[in-house]
């Protein structure tokens, strides 16, 4: 017996009955010889981990365009905490530890430069649309490793493409990434706030403190004992009601007091206005794009429109930055 086998014999004998089994995976589009120390799931992690798209999420915006300060959340340490504590729960629950962080890493990485803003740029321009879980699913099953992409299991491809709001996770493991997501976003996303003065504690309306708490640590606590206590032994990944109720709301603060209408907000105008330049500047020089680009666009004939994104929502911040100055600053304006 490999020591994969004795791994997934020890999933069958320890994990919950509605945990997803490594041994009974859909498997992947392309048939591979299994790992003899590896199961299918922690094989799929460690390809997220090493890949590419997954470094260039460090310098890709969560909220913060461009921070002044060393300690604001980035698209990777985002990534890092939503598996943090998706992993938290699913231990909790004996749910598939590595099935669960497979999805976490993996969730964004089809993320744009400028965050929010670059895919709403995207996706306005676009005549196909832009939306970041839809291009993560394209980054690890075609873009990554110059277009053979990373042959992941469906059960992460399906966690990945599910993780927005709107999404239905085939897994208990999905569903856990799904809410790891907003609980991670909300709170850091505070912590960020308040680091830049935008936000006050005592603004945060006292209803839904009185239930989450009054701090970062506390609000974490509350979100993440609630879904494990209300969850165990249950064929769903579940809130208490009242805990449901001040979570959903402090997202829609959120969404009207820092991430449509603050400070934090007030370049991203101009960070839309450049992605939208880059697009039709490559749409009308697509020499410029790199060969495996081009070769995915000849090759899958998937046009123009969706190559040039593919290409754009892989830059990094700094990246779409110089590419821009190149493009439309003159030499002797360049600092």
């Amino acid at each position: 017996m490999t020591i994969r086998e004795m791994a997934e014999e020890r999933e069958v004998q320890y994990l919950s009955k509605y945990a997803s089994l490594s041994k009974n995976t859909e498997g992947r589009d392309r048939e591979e010889t299994p790992c003899d120390i590896r199961p299918a799931y922690q094989r799929d992690r460690d390809r997220i981990l090493h890949c590419k798209s997954f470094r260039r999420l460090k310098h890709k915006t969560q909220v913060f365009l461009s921070p002044q300060g060393d300690h604001y959340r980035d698209r990777l340490t985002h990534t890092l905490e939503v598996s943090q504590i998706a992993r938290t729960i699913a231990q909790a629950l004996r749910l598939n530890e590595n099935l669960t962080e497979a999805i976490a890493l993996g969730h964004d990485l089809g993320h744009t430069p400028f965050g929010h803003a670059g895919e709403r740029a995207l996706n306005r321009i676009c005549p196909d649309g832009f939306i970041h879980s839809r291009q993560s699913i394209r980054v690890v099953e075609i873009l990554e490793k110059k277009g053979r992409g990373l042959n992941l299991t469906w059960e992460v491809r399906d966690g990945i493409l599910n993780h927005r709001t709107s999404g239905k996770p085939a897994t208990l493991e999905g569903r856990v990434v799904q809410l790891a997501d907003k609980i991670a976003y909300i709170n850091h996303d505070i912590d960020d706030a308040q680091r830049a003065e935008i936000l006050r504690e005592e603004e945060i309306p006292e209803q839904y403190r009185n239930v989450l708490g009054n701090t970062t640590k506390e609000r974490l606590n509350t979100m993440i004992h609630d879904i494990i206590v209300n969850s165990q032994d249950k064929p769903e990944i579940v809130l208490s009601p009242d805990v449901e109720w001040a979570m959903t709301n402090l997202r829609k603060f959120m969404f009207r007091n820092v991430y449509t209408d603050s400070a934090a907000k007030s370049e991203e105008g101009k960070a839309e206005s450049m992605i939208e330049a880059l697009y039709h500047y490559y749409e009308e020089h697509l020499e410029l794009l790199p060969e495996e680009y081009l070769a995915i666009l000849y090759r899958r004939g998937d046009g123009v429109p969706r190559v040039v994104c593919d290409y754009i929502s892989g830059m990094t911040d700094q990246y779409a930055m110089a590419k821009y100055t190149e493009y439309f600053i003159p030499r002797s304006w360049q600092l």
